[in-house]
């Protein structure tokens, strides 16, 4: 057997290099490159290689080890899951940065690989600097926090492990049923022990994402289940996107009538003036979709997890015989709720079904204008918010208004916490798919800069936007440096409200007064956070770190900023200051978050009886 001596670290980038992926004909190069940051536990292993021998891997040089892997996740995403990136950091707390990141992705079935620098297997110089000493089990490091957080894990203490550790990791990252983050701990000492790799290790390898049909028993199932019910609601999630079914989806409803609300992940699977599409469902939702699942006998997921956002904490949909039918490439998923399972690719199993239904002449029950007579209400209101004035300043719905009417349809939004989301996911009038970049099955605080540099980096022909709180920002900004260093243009559109209103918003709305939610200077009466506002100028800091920034304190001020940006070649951050608390709530929505049996305050119990009589009036628990 021809064989090739390399380190191992010089083996994997060698490995990764001859990865591809082939779906529907067309062969894709599964990994792009590496991110990483740099430290002693990779530096002289995985860094020597990527100096020498990366092949056409591009290196691209995080800021922040979380940060570096939300754009590795975000280019996954905006990918459609077809192409990805790995990320390297040392040991310690270089490792441990990535975790939180590392969860997101998982949560979010996005593919991204982590190979985080690891203790010296020989032990030789232990302990060694960042090395975390478990005295009562010295074979963990802090590269056991993965574990829980990845989709498959392993440590690689010899070299010649790698031969199998990378072929599973593959096998996992292109899974599209079990997909997420996958690690593969890299002791210092092992990433430049050499072996003799066989050379049949570094052949070229495509791996074929097959699209997985529906099992014909599972389809009888649905179609019996169907027969019977005449208020259908179809719930379209991240999974429409991903298994490329925006026809199908549109195709299948237009067939029988059947109205289409959006999750978070799922939002722009059908344009928002498409008759079918109700909008927006949820905790986050809008009014049509919400008052369609409320009585709606049936509920047909497509490529949904069913969150608590989703369903409302199991509230949304209320009718005394509501039935699921889940179509989901995960068996995990499609099995919740207690619905008849349809385990499949979505767009092969929209297809089979609809078959199944046309030949035998389904037929919904909703009145003639009732669809139409809620979406056109809706609209409505949309038209409301986005014209919504006040007398403070500007108002957050207006700014989004104001954003909405003037990006190109082509351009991608990214966002991920705060209020922003449920306003987004409400009011945002999507008409192209994959426009709609909304990281919020982990909801992470500090995606949304990270996020918009990774989508940028998938789609260079798009303008991308990342919509953003002051919060997150100062949580995490730190890509927007890595994007003016890769001439990868972004636009930040940073809505400064003082603090995490969001959270402020939703304490208040549970009895509380508000309480460290705002920032503040402390207060030498109060002794708390309740003083005058810090005076942040975020387009200053912009500009200190290099990038090009404007500030919007009206809606015509806001337009201007915005076509300006667009002509801007680097990366740009519009401050947008709008009054606090003028985000949406409601629409029929609600979220269980627990509330207090015992407290001294009269509306905390009051809340507390309120959520316990909600959830009382739940069907599904």
């Amino acid at each position: 057997m021809s064989t090739i001596r390399l380190t191992m670290a010089q083996a994997l980038l060698r490995f990764l290099d001859k990865q591809y992926i082939s779906q529907d004909g067309e062969e894709t190069k599964l990994f792009k490159g590496v991110m990483g940051i740099f430290g002693h536990g990779n530096v002289t292993g995985l860094g020597e290689a990527l100096e020498r021998s990366a092949g056409d891997l591009v290196f691209i040089q995080g800021k922040n080890e979380q940060g570096m892997v939300h754009a590795a996740a975000a280019y996954a995403k905006q990918m459609n899951r077809k192409q990805i990136f790995a990320c390297t950091s040392s040991i310690g707390p270089g490792a441990l940065n990535m975790v939180t990141a590392a969860a997101t992705a998982t949560v979010n079935r996005i593919p991204v690989l982590l190979l985080p620098g690891d203790n010296f297997a020989t032990r030789q110089p232990d302990p060694v600097l960042q090395q975390l000493e478990v005295q009562g089990d010295y074979t963990v490091s802090a590269t056991d926090a993965f574990k829980t957080v990845s989709k498959y894990w392993d440590r690689i203490v010899r070299p010649e492990q790698l031969l199998t550790a990378a072929v599973q990791a593959v096998r996992v990252l292109t899974d599209p049923a079990e997909t997420g983050a996958v690690t593969l701990a890299l002791p210092q000492d092992v990433q430049a022990e050499a072996y003799d790799y066989p050379l049949s290790f570094f052949e070229k390898k495509v791996h074929f994402i097959d699209r997985r049909p529906p099992a014909p028993d599972s389809l009888n199932r649905a179609l019996e289940l169907m027969k019977g019910k005449k208020r259908p609601l179809i719930v379209a999630g991240g999974g429409v996107l991903y298994a490329s079914a925006t026809k199908e989806l549109a195709a299948f409803a237009e067939a029988f009538g059947i109205p289409v609300a959006e999750t978070q992940a799922g939002k722009s699977s059908l344009q928002w003036n498409h008759p079918l599409n109700v909008g927006a469902i949820g905790v986050t939702g809008a009014l049509a979709a919400n008052l369609l699942a409320k009585d709606a006998d049936l509920i047909i997921g497509v490529g949904t997890r069913y969150s608590d956002f989703t369903t409302a904490s199991k509230s949304a949909f209320a009718h005394p015989d509501v039935q699921f039918i889940n179509i989901n490439i995960n068996g995990f998923d499609s099995a919740k709720l207690g619905g008849a399972s349809v385990t499949g690719d979505a767009r092969e199993s929209l297809k089979a079904l609809q078959e199944k239904l046309a030949a035998a002449h389904y037929e919904n029950g909703y009145g003639s204008t009732e669809i139409t007579d809620l979406k056109k209400r809706w609209e409505g209101e949309v038209d409301r918010l986005y014209a919504a004035q006040h007398e403070d300043g500007l108002s957050q719905t207006r700014a989004l208004g104001v954003i909405n009417e003037t990006l190109d349809a082509s351009s991608v939004i990214v966002c991920a916490a705060g209020s922003l989301p449920g306003d987004l996911h409400r009011l945002w009038r999507t008409l192209e798919p994959k426009t709609y970049h909304m990281e919020y099955g982990f909801s992470c605080m500090g995606y949304e800069i990270a996020g918009a540099f990774g989508a940028a980096l998938a789609e260079p022909e798009r303008e991308v936007y990342a919509v953003v709180g002051d919060g997150s920002y100062l949580m995490m900004h730190s890509e927007l440096v890595t994007s003016l260093q890769e001439g990868r243009k972004i636009t930040i559109l940073l809505f400064d409200n003082h603090g995490f209103q969001c959270i402020h918003n939703l304490q208040r709305g549970h009895g509380s007064d508000g309480f460290g939610n705002e920032f503040r200077y402390r207060s030498e009466t109060t002794g708390r956070l309740t003083g005058n506002v810090l005076p942040i100028d975020f387009a200053a800091h912009a500009r200190a770190l290099g990038a090009k920034a404007y500030k919007a304190t009206t809606a015509e001020e806001l337009q201007a900023a915005l076509l300006q940006a667009k002509e801007e070649t680097i990366t740009t951050l519009i401050e947008i200051p709008v009054v606090a608390g003028t985000n949406t709530d409601g629409y029929e929505s609600w979220w269980n978050v627990g509330v207090p049996e015992v407290s001294v305050s009269d509306k905390v119990l009051a809340a507390h009886q309120e959520m316990k009589s909600r959830i009382q009036a739940v069907k599904l628990i």
